[in-house]
């Protein structure tokens, strides 16, 4: 007898779905335990399953409906904050296998199903001359799904926007079934309350995402690149300030010393590793200006003290650059555990949330390298440890908490693109207060009665 035939629920619902769309494998059913984060409190699923249609995702809702059975949706499990971690007797339902796509050059859409990668609709739309900005730095292997879930932001927020700013429509299956089409092809439609934009970042409590139609743009046009170096992290946040107060660039990243050395230990592609701080900026500006906003990016550098700054128009070359910023992540994995922050400021407090994550990593004795999307304030720090000493995690976790603590305490949000998940809900209270609080869950409730969409996630 086989373990689905022995639980007979699920041979119920294997017996609906084709062949091979259910597995109870436990080599199979391990690997979706948890996302990127590695959430330590994840458990092994009963069963992963991974549909290819809108109907099988109604039938695994349906029967998960009337079996009280609890429901991770997942994409391509690059989630940093715990959201898609398995729950005790829950099934794992993983979009990776829906993966259509076509695109209307007339009205400037993609219509996508959400296990499609983000560089794969990058380059769909691409060969028919257009452009999906939003990139997040796990663009090569993050889903468009996940990004929907998480509102994901990318290196180009700065000038074009987030997930949700290209997000024109959903086809999303309810926690009963019932599957809504919300929204559609239409760059202004008011009509009823805004229920496309509640399921941009609902992190899978709320509904599955089973199609997206996406806004795109003209193909951007390739644009000059600048890095700059500082031997103080206080001139290179001023750099940022002066830099937003008079323009927006297509790209304005910031990494501090210890990114700086975990990427070039990574990659061996000559960063100064005596640097405090690196920002890399862009601009994409028409008609010849992309050149005069370089030299007025690279003048507030040098009036901030940087101490080298360098700019290509070479496109190859600029995208090297951009590259080291998107290795941060695989690079500083390669040290140790990573306990993965997403804090974000007013640009203003943009200084005193650097000068303060590095008094907390002094204060606790850990390593904390920060990465940042510069330009808008969202800030990665990145706490390196090892969770076989007991000692170290405990102080980690502590800074963790101190990050957040800090973020709140100048007016900002305990994350910006990564979703809040199961490794920040403790700090959801505090971030929206108890009445708003209240009708999160409110509205969670209504669309999910029985709780079984991700529960444990965000709330």
């Amino acid at each position: 007898m086989t373990a689905i035939q022995a639980r007979s629920p699920l041979a119920e619902l294997v017996a609906q779905l084709p062949e091979a769309v259910v597995s109870t494998d436990p080599d199979v059913t391990a690997g979706y335990a948890q996302d990127w984060a590695k959430d330590p409190a994840a458990s092994t699923p009963i069963a992963v399953v991974r549909p290819r249609c809108t109907e099988q995702v109604q039938v695994v809702m349906r029967w998960a409906s009337s079996q009280g059975v609890a429901v991770v949706p997942r994409g391509a499990g690059t989630g940093l904050s715990g959201g898609a971690t398995a729950v005790e007797g829950g099934i794992v339902l993983c979009t990776e296998r829906m993966r259509a796509i076509s695109v209307d050059p007339v009205t400037r859409t993609a219509v996508v199903q959400p296990g499609l990668l983000n560089a794969e609709v990058k380059k769909a739309v691409a060969a028919h001359g257009l452009w999906y900005p939003p990139d997040p730095s796990s663009f090569e292997m993050c889903s468009i799904g996940g990004n929907v879930a998480t509102n994901a932001g990318g290196l180009c927020c700065v000038k074009y926007g987030v997930t949700t700013d290209y997000v024109l429509g959903l086809e999303v299956v309810l926690a009963d079934g019932t599957a809504v089409r919300l929204g559609g092809p239409r760059i202004k439609d008011v009509a009823g309350l805004s229920m496309t934009k509640l399921f941009v970042g609902s992190e899978g409590t709320l509904g599955v995402i089973t199609e997206i139609t996406l806004r795109l743009l003209p193909a951007q046009l390739p644009g000059p690149t600048l890095v700059a170096t500082f031997d103080d992290i206080d001139d290179a946040a001023a750099a940022v300030l002066s830099i937003t107060r008079s323009m927006r660039p297509a790209m304005l990243e910031f990494m501090d010393r210890a990114s700086i050395n975990a990427v070039e230990d990574y990659t061996r592609m000559g960063l100064d590793r005596a640097a405090e701080a690196i920002l890399i900026a862009r601009s994409d500006a028409p008609g010849g200006h992309a050149a005069s906003e370089i030299r007025t990016m690279a003048d507030a550098c040098e009036s901030h003290r940087a101490s080298e700054v360098f700019s290509t128009d070479d496109p190859e070359e600029g995208e090297a650059l951009c590259a080291a910023r998107r290795a941060a992540f695989p690079a500083l994995e390669r040290k140790g555990s990573l306990l993965l922050e997403d804090v974000g400021v007013p640009l203003t407090e943009l200084p005193a949330l650097i000068t303060g994550i590095a008094q907390i990593a002094a204060d606790r004795a850990v390593t904390i390298a920060v990465v940042a999307h510069a330009g808008d304030g969202n800030t990665h720090p990145l706490i390196v440890y090892d969770p076989e000493d007991a000692d170290l995690t405990e102080r980690a976790l502590t800074a963790f908490g101190e990050i957040m603590d800090l973020a709140l305490s100048l007016g900002g949000t305990i994350t910006g693109e990564h979703g809040v998940g199961r490794m920040k809900k403790a700090w959801l209270p505090a971030y929206l207060g108890p009445e708003a609080l209240e009708l999160n869950r409110r509205i969670k409730t209504a669309f999910d009665p029985q709780g079984i969409l991700n529960p444990g996630a965000v709330f």
